[in-house]
């Protein structure tokens, strides 16, 4: 056992240095270019690293456990949707979707001045939620406000589940070159579904501190200076749409997904 505690701390380390990878850093900055809370930039981070461990894991373990094999064009199409989704990115934060999509499905954005007063019913914390707005339709109810209904309050429904899909398929581009490396170093599988944990704990935790300093500019031009701020966007777009047209070239002609003879090998 002692063994390996050497080979499960590298795994922490080197999910840490994956999260570092291009396609991951321009992936985040897309989504967190619109956020003005280093907080909530720190908390799409950990989504993404959860999404993408969740796809590790189960890929991955699938192939230690069952000795599954990816067929070539199967496993250049999982990476080809890494490209695509980073274009859809782009495409979403040029055209200005991503902040209407926010906006819709964001409670805090609804129409007119909502005010919020939290308050205790029997030690159980409640919100009183009214507006002044006569157009403006919100809940009068009171109902019970524990962490989470606070924060899908403040980041939105849509805020969530984005790096959180998109991490999902970051995970499917990755997944097998991870699960063949560790069945290189470790032939238990336990130890093996282990270090694919642990991988995905130090993925979580880099994505968050990529996307806490990645967040850190958008949200202080936010704030102050709102022109400088569209332009990080619109340049966030961009890269993220002019490196997903070059994953879709790499693999679709290259490595050839879109050829007759696709050759492929897990990186």
């Amino acid at each position: 056992m002692i063994n390996f505690l050497p080979v499960i701390g590298l795994g922490f380390l080197l999910g840490i240095r994956h999260a570092t990878d291009p396609d991951h850093v321009i992936a985040v900055t897309t989504i967190v270019s619109r956020q003005q809370s280093v907080r909530h930039a720190g908390i799409i981070g950990a989504l993404w690293g959860l999404g993408h461990t969740i796809t590790i894991v189960l890929v991955g373990t699938g192939i230690i456990v069952f000795n599954l094999v990816i067929p070539p064009r199967i496993g250049l199409a999982m990476e080809l949707a890494v490209g695509l989704m980073l274009i859809l990115l782009g495409i979403l934060n040029l055209t200005g979707l991503t902040r209407w999509i926010t906006e819709r499905f964001t409670p805090e954005h609804g129409a007119g001045i909502v005010h919020s007063h939290i308050h205790r019913h029997g030690g159980e914390p409640h919100v009183h939620t009214h507006t002044h707005e006569p157009d403006a339709h919100v809940g009068l109810e009171e109902r019970p406000q524990g962490p989470f209904q606070q924060l899908l309050a403040r980041l939105g429904l849509y805020q969530l589940l984005r790096p959180l899909a998109v991490g999902i398929v970051h995970g499917l581009a990755g997944s097998a070159a991870v699960a063949l490396l560790v069945l290189t170093t470790i032939r238990d599988p336990r130890w093996a579904i282990a270090y694919l944990l642990v991988f995905g704990i130090g993925t979580i935790a880099g994505m968050m501190l990529i996307t806490i300093i990645l967040g850190a500019p958008f949200a202080y031009t936010g704030k102050r200076f709102a022109a400088l701020n569209r332009g990080l966007g619109l340049a966030s777009g961009l890269i993220s749409i002019a490196f997903g047209l070059f994953i879709t070239v790499q693999i679709g002609f290259v490595d050839g997904l879109f050829t007759a003879h696709p050759h492929w090998t897990p990186h």
